[in-house]
């Protein structure tokens, strides 16, 4: 069904489509499903569905269930046509389009896995995204890429340089689907690989099976206590993890309408996500990074009257993950948006990774962000008896309990239980756990015991059955044989006038001495050397205060860092191209 108003309900002017209803008056189901393709046929039995939205938040096309399950039914069959068998593996250009969700179930159907891969984004040009397609082709060997035609050149060019027979979505829609019978699926067998947000020169495909997902899925629904007045809107791509399966197959697999726009709308337009879950009046949750937050409060002005503009007074879960959570972000979006009626207990901080399906842990709704301070010589891993000069503190945020079926413990370098409120690496173990990487069990082994515990790569702590996160393991600056986190660093520079989150990258370097030392790179904006050489010495001196010691401070072009395929900074891409010379540097004594 192709439905094209105008406009939507409560827009300007008069629409004559409806969306998919909140609520239908159809039996629940939340996730209690042998396969992702059974959640897919009881969803289809209502009148619930996806719906997505232009760049303005006007509705472009209602697809409920029941024809997103016909369209799947449809590709499947042609998949098969094609020679396409259980076990092969089909790559998906994981665009927000109804084409991508049906193809999506389509391959789950044909017993095939999907593997969603990222869209273009504005970091890195044509070329370094035709590189890192091939390089997730080259490591998921799939029978083919099916992408939508407006990306025929690019995802054409690195289906070919990959081996790789490439197929634009239109063209593969025109050909006949005879109908054939669809090999039966068990809960056991993998229901699609996923390439996490930071693979790309080394990709690790994480293999999850039904009976992971669906075990995930059902702690969504309990950890979040879905009803049926609630309704979800989404921008998240669905090639990370938390777009697909927090955005896209959570509302299939719990039958729960949700409302989409492009993630590269919602760049251009931030506040029209707020204005999708002001006009839809079920709109009960929805989910971001830090840093959707973030660009809203920026972008909103003074000259905005946000009581008038917006209704965020129903929004009940405003989810929080994806990256680490700042609590002064946050803080300036309930101080830019309480006059909408935003609730600030409606923040719901959470924690995964792709490798455990999605989520490890949840907060229980309604309990908001909670902030524990914390002495920075804990955080890095020392005790509190190194008083040796006036304790720092950080702001750690509670990111909730472990979510149903998941258990998580607090370990040493040497895999030893740690007590309550000691830092160190998160593991986690569940029925959700992924059962290793695809191809690569030296990388399986390296993170997955033989009893099902899961190495996160994150350093955090427990206390009261809460977790707390507190960085990654890898991302740790060790120098003289202390330790230093860069978003310790790089937060507090973002402090000073001019700069915003994203704009600095810290990381280790070894100096021509043979030293190691921190290395901060600074997205500059002023082109006036003067003002260059007093803005290298300030941050010097504020990145002195925080850690001690001298480094090395670097002032690049503005878009010069690095992101990954979900927009995050990539400290560690950004550390390959200085080391290389890849990322220019101003000279202030030009």
């Amino acid at each position: 069904m192709r439905i094209q108003p105008d406009v939507i309900e409560n827009g300007a002017g008069a629409g004559t489509a409806e969306p998919t209803p909140t609520d239908d008056g159809t039996v629940r189901r939340l996730a209690d499903f042998a396969t992702l393709g059974e959640a897919l046929d009881y969803a289809a039995l209502g009148q619930r569905g996806l719906n997505f939205h232009d760049a303005r938040a006007r509705l472009e096309r209602v697809y409920p269930f029941s024809d997103l399950r016909s369209d799947a039914l449809a590709w499947a069959h042609r998949l098969i046509a094609r020679g396409v068998k259980p076990g092969d593996r089909i790559a998906l250009i994981a665009e927000t389009a109804p084409e991508f969700c049906s193809l999506f179930f389509g391959t789950v159907y044909a017993g095939a896995w999907p593997i969603p891969l990222p869209l273009p984004t504005s970091f890195g040009g044509a070329q370094s995204y035709i590189d890192q397609l091939g390089v997730q082709l080259k490591s998921a060997d799939p029978l083919m890429l099916v992408y939508p035609p407006m990306l025929a050149n690019l995802a054409g060019a690195a289906a070919e340089a990959a081996g790789v027979p490439g197929l634009d979505w239109a063209s593969f829609g025109a050909e006949d689907a005879p109908a054939v019978d669809l090999p039966p699926a068990s809960p056991d067998d993998i229901a699609y690989l996923q390439y996490s947000s930071g693979s790309t020169r080394f990709p690790h495909g994480v293999i999850i099976t039904h009976r992971a997902l669906m075990s995930n899925l059902a702690a969504h629904s309990h950890g979040m206590k879905l009803g049926d007045g609630d309704r979800g809107v989404a921008w998240l791509p669905f090639y990370h993890d938390m777009g697909l399966v927090g955005c896209l197959l959570s509302p299939v697999a719990n039958q729960m309408s949700a409302d989409y726009l492009k993630t590269e709308d919602f760049a251009r337009r931030p506040l029209a996500w707020l204005d999708l879950i002001s006009r839809h009046k079920g709109t009960t949750m929805s989910y971001s990074p830090s840093f959707g937050y973030d660009i809203c409060a920026r972008r909103v002005s003074s000259q905005v009257n946000v009581a008038e503009r917006f209704d965020l007074s129903r929004w009940r879960v405003a989810g929080n993950g994806a990256d680490m959570i700042r609590p002064d972000v946050m803080q300036a979006f309930v101080d830019a948006f309480a006059p909408a009626g935003f609730n600030a207990k409606a923040f719901l901080p959470s924690y995964g990774l792709a490798e455990a399906t999605l989520a490890v842990s949840i907060m229980p709704p309604g309990e908001g962000i909670v902030v524990e301070l914390v002495e920075e010589t804990l955080l890095a891993g020392g005790t509190t008896g190194e008083r040796d000069r006036p304790q720092r503190y950080r702001s750690v945020v509670n990111c909730g309990k472990p979510a149903l079926g998941m258990e998580i413990e607090i370990r040493d370098e040497s895999g030893n239980p740690l007590s309550e409120r000691e830092v160190g690496k998160v593991w986690c173990r569940g029925s959700s756990v992924m059962t290793g990487y695809f191809r690569d069990e030296e990388a399986t082994q390296a993170c997955l015991s033989e009893d099902g515990w899961l190495d996160t790569g994150d350093m955090g702590y427990l206390s009261d059955g809460y977790i707390y996160i507190v960085g990654r393991a890898k991302d740790m600056i060790i120098i003289n044989g202390k330790n230093h986190w860069p978003q310790d660093i790089e937060w507090a520079v973002e402090q000073l006038p001019g700069f915003k989150a994203g704009d600095i990258a810290a990381f280790s370097v070894t100096t021509q001495g043979g030293e190691e030392t921190p290395a901060v790179l600074v997205q500059c904006r002023t082109s006036d050397l003067d003002e260059r050489a007093k803005l290298r010495e300030l941050i010097r001196e504020r990145v002195r205060a925080i850690t001690g010691i001298n480094c090395v401070i670097e002032l690049v072009p503005p878009r010069s860092l690095p992101r990954t395929s979900s927009g995050k900074l990539s400290r560690a891409k950004a550390r390959n191209l200085y080391l290389s010379g890849e990322i220019p540097t101003y000279d202030i004594a030009a």
